[in-house]
């Protein structure tokens, strides 16, 4: 079982940038994969960026260029540095991990975080 901690989250200017992180606990001895969604008012949660068990990552083509996800096996945390940010990427964001070598982007996860709030204004 795993518990994610979602953090990084805050308010920014159009252009601005933002990492958000998410801290994994529980048995995170076995591979798994990861993502990030989001989910605006009144839309669906959408699949950001995932990256799977050997790393390879995944892009929405809306974030693709200006959003990259990472992960630091070490301190079982993933990332997502968010750059050029823009006022449509203002959502909660949330990140999501399963027991699966590979996830597609927005797939089914197993474990979820509580998400944190990303604002951009114009």
């Amino acid at each position: 079982q795993l518990q994610l901690v979602e953090s990084g989250g805050g308010s920014v200017q159009a252009g601005g940038s933002l990492r958000l992180s998410c801290a994994v606990f529980g048995y995170t001895y076995m591979t798994y994969s990861m993502g990030w969604f989001r989910q605006a008012p009144g839309k669906d949660r959408e699949g950001v960026a995932a990256i799977d068990s050997d790393g390879i990552t995944t892009y929405a083509d809306s974030v693709k260029g200006r959003f990259t996800i990472s992960q630091d096996n070490a301190k079982n945390t993933l990332y997502l540095q968010m750059n050029s940010l823009k006022p449509e990427d203002t959502a909660l964001y949330y990140c999501a991990a399963d027991y699966s070598d590979y996830v597609p982007l927005g797939g089914v996860y197993m474990y979820w975080g509580q998400g944190t709030q990303v604002t951009v204004s114009s």
